[in-house]
């Protein structure tokens, strides 16, 4: 089972094997055993409230739905596998998703093109297939975060906390500024291993999917706001609530400005500002962000548990400003920062630059 070829942003090429590895290619150390005792993930789980998940239809039967179950009922068993061999089905289907899914694949390499022109042609292509392959586990992660939680016990690491505790001690609610990495959904599980977290969402389009997604989610967060329910997002403010919302695509400009994103003219949407702006004036909420990272890489050692770090920035000053423009350009800025930490770690397949000044660009044609 060899790992295929990895972008790592760390060196100029992957070329060099560390010393270490290629002095002892066959030894794998041993990953520390979980003390007897340890608190499982479960049992440390922190939430807001106890979700109620959305019910069945029947019309999820209809043979239009047929195609999700199929592709349920292939990946779910896989999910009890060890995880490293789920990493390596994540690495194949990753890979195999980079072959066949065409635009995908054009989108993913254009938007690298105009985020990293500085980059050669054949480093954005191995960046493109490290996005794919990062997706691929980021899919068994996800499956795993929801119904298999405990088996990342004892993987994750914070750094940060404290700026958020410190928001709570001062009773003011925080908005937790996200981005769609490839373990987004693992990313929220441990997060409520330090706090209780809601979370914002946008309907899924297909009515099975939406279910699945949504009901997958509720063992990890406590509420879930759609992006169109204000009065939910109102109420979890004024409770004081951590809030993660991820404002990193492209929604257009009916509530959005045209602001620098890997320095690209990209449309911003400027809901943080007017979330920044509810709640109590005396304990306005505290906008940070929320940075998620697999730190293991996706050929996963005989013997080794993964590990992810998490990171909480300090809370944005002086936000919001009179300036939207000024606004999402801070917030850009920052996520842009906490993505080029591994930017194959993020969903470079979005069309994120899809709309210019003037409406839709034909910059993905």
């Amino acid at each position: 089972m060899k790992a295929p070829e990895q972008y790592d942003p760390s060196k100029p090429s992957n070329t060099d094997m560390p010393v270490s590895q290629a002095a002892e290619p066959n030894k794998a150390a041993k990953s520390p055993a979980i003390p007897d005792g340890m608190p499982t993930i479960s049992e440390t789980h922190k939430r807001t409230a106890d979700a109620v998940k959305k019910p069945f239809q029947w019309q999820f039967l209809l043979p239009r739905y047929w195609g999700i179950w199929l592709v349920f009922l292939i990946f779910l068993p896989m999910m009890y596998l060890p995880l490293r061999w789920q990493f390596w089905l994540g690495r194949k289907l990753g890979i195999l998703v980079y072959k066949v899914a065409g635009s995908r694949r054009r989108d993913t390499l254009i938007n690298l093109g105009l985020a990293f022109p500085e980059k050669s042609e054949a480093e954005r292509e191995l960046m493109a297939k490290q996005v794919f392959v990062n997706q691929g586990i980021g899919v068994f992660e996800t499956l795993c975060a929801w119904f298999r939680p405990n088996v990342f016990t004892r993987t994750v690491s914070i750094s940060g906390l404290q700026h958020l505790v410190n928001a709570q001690n001062e009773n003011r609610p925080v908005i937790l500024l996200g981005a769609h990495y490839t373990m987004l959904d693992l990313g929220g599980l441990f997060c409520t291993q330090f706090f209780a977290l809601d979370c914002m969402y946008r309907t899924q389009n297909n009515p099975l999917l939406d279910w699945f997604i949504y009901n997958g989610r509720t063992n990890i967060f406590g509420k879930q706001i759609s992006s169109r329910d204000m009065r939910s997002l109102v109420i979890s403010i004024k409770a004081e609530h951590v809030i993660w919302y991820s404002p990193d695509q492209d929604y257009g400009l009916k509530q959005g400005v045209m602001a620098p994103f890997f320095g690209v003219p990209a449309a911003t949407i400027t809901a943080s500002r007017r979330m920044a702006k509810l709640g109590s004036k005396q304990n306005p909420p505290a906008l940070m962000a929320l940075h998620t990272y697999r730190q293991t890489p996706d050929n996963l050692p005989r013997g080794k548990r993964p590990h992810y770090h998490l990171t909480i920035t300090p809370e944005l000053e002086n936000y919001p400003s009179n300036d939207e423009v000024a606004d999402a350009t801070r917030v850009n800025e920052l996520l842009e920062g906490l993505i080029r930490i591994d930017p194959t770690q993020w969903m470079w397949f979005h069309r994120r630059f899809k709309h210019g000044p003037n409406g839709r660009t034909d910059i993905y044609k």
